[in-house]
């Protein structure tokens, strides 16, 4: 058990300095971007195809957003020493450098997905050969749970993610352990960056009636946009062959570039609302100090797609959000009854369960992030809403597609 509490500690470390460095880029690539527009704007086609050159040629296993490495590493035996690299200290290495590279080239990347499989490799490769206590498979999705948690600031949704994501069945001793790295990872994180919300507090109740109004609505678009784009993921980088899949295996740093060269179109078009993970600006309409709510949602969500199927690092979290929160915003400038922070509170709970297709996680990473208990019910109501509706687009949810690229055959994934 001793063992066990370090190593959560040690995740939980990773996991708060990853967040800063991560925070770092941005910032950095900012101010790079205010003196140098121009060249802000070129680094993302440069910075695509060398990071999917790097990440190829020395670590192919931290390629993209993390978690399908993770739910199939819970899931699946290993095959040789390939199966244990996808979670890894190795691994997780080269994903929190070629990620913080993304961010600094100003890519539409989020730090969370990463993250799971940072924490996921610290706890997996800590514990090897720690006997009569919990499994691999165990301390895999207790490392990624414990991700999620520290990466958000939210416990309770770390826990709810494990069970809902990253792994299908549990036993009994697989939830004590599960609880317990999530906690001292989370009170880790916590002692290093201090007791804030992700988007901080909202300082004002919740109009009750404004949110019921706009729930179904930000439901159905969230799962209809979420579900499109999960879709078109899968297409490109999921386990199928076409011919679109076939030119990227055979042409990916070509590819890669190309992907960059239309995230820097997006980042012109939008005036480079798309840079980074959105925080700030999904911050700034959630506090009612920003507009344009469509116009980042719409060139987001293309920056963001252009980054995922690059196949270099970086996962969707965090951009999901910031697209979800466009969303509600556009809805609230209507001028339907849709009041404004209630609904982007609900678009960023709409859209990011519309894309990953896990409703409890959706709804209480929202809650925990904006602390208002108030809009628990809207907020369920919504996700459950969006979760069913991109199923009828996505059938199956998106990480556990993309899973499969990493079960089939022992071989770096194209």
């Amino acid at each position: 058990m001793a063992v066990i509490v370090v190593v959560s500690v040690l995740a939980g470390l990773a996991a708060a300095y990853f967040a800063r460095l991560c925070d770092w880029a941005m910032e950095t690539h900012a101010g790079l971007h205010a003196a140098r527009p121009a060249f802000a704007v070129m680094l993302l086609p440069i910075g695509f195809a060398l990071a999917v050159w790097i990440t190829r040629r020395f670590a192919p296993e931290a390629a993209g957003s993390g978690i399908p490495q993770v739910i199939a590493a819970a899931e699946q035996r290993w095959r040789g020493r390939w199966g244990g690299r996808r979670v890894t200290l190795r691994t997780a290495a080269w994903k929190v450098g070629l990620a913080a590279w993304m961010l600094l080239c100003g890519a539409s990347i989020g730090r969370e997905g990463p993250t799971v499989q940072v924490a996921a490799g610290i706890t997996r490769t800590l514990t090897r050969g720690l006997r009569g206590g919990p499994g691999r498979r165990a301390m895999i999705i207790a490392g990624g749970a414990a991700g999620v948690a520290a990466a958000f600031n939210t416990p309770i949704a770390g826990v709810v993610f494990a069970f809902e994501e990253l792994g299908r069945s549990f036993e009994r001793r697989t939830h004590t352990t599960v609880i317990l790295v999530v906690v001292v990872a989370g009170f880790t994180a916590y002692a290093l960056q201090g007791d804030y919300a992700y988007f901080g507090a909202l300082g004002r109740d919740s109009d009750l009636r404004a949110a019921w109004l706009a729930a179904p609505v930000l439901g159905v678009i969230g799962g209809l946009t979420g579900g499109l784009f999960s879709r078109a993921l899968a297409w490109v980088i999921g386990p199928r062959d076409n011919p679109l899949t076939r030119w990227r295996r055979a042409r990916p740093v070509l590819f890669a570039f190309l992907c960059g060269l239309a995230a820097a179109g997006a980042a012109l078009a939008s005036g480079g609302v798309t840079f980074g993970a959105g925080y700030l600006e999904a911050s700034a309409l959630l506090h009612d100090d920003g507009a344009g709510g469509l116009n980042l949602a719409g060139w987001k969500f293309v920056a963001t797609l252009a980054a995922a199927v690059s196949g270099a690092p970086g996962g969707i979290f965090a951009p999901s959000l910031a697209i979800g929160a466009g969303m509600g915003s556009a809805l609230s400038e209507t001028y339907l009854a849709f009041a404004g922070r209630e609904a982007v509170v609900l678009g960023m709970a709409g859209y990011l369960s519309g894309v990953v297709q896990a409703p409890l996680t959706s709804a209480v990473i929202l809650m925990e992030m904006t602390r208002d208990p108030g809009l628990v019910a809207p907020l369920m109501l919504t996700s459950l809403l969006a979760r069913w509706v991109s199923a009828l687009i996505m059938p199956t949810p998106i990480y556990h597609v993309l899973a499969e690229v990493w079960r089939l055959t022992p071989r770096q994934p194209g």
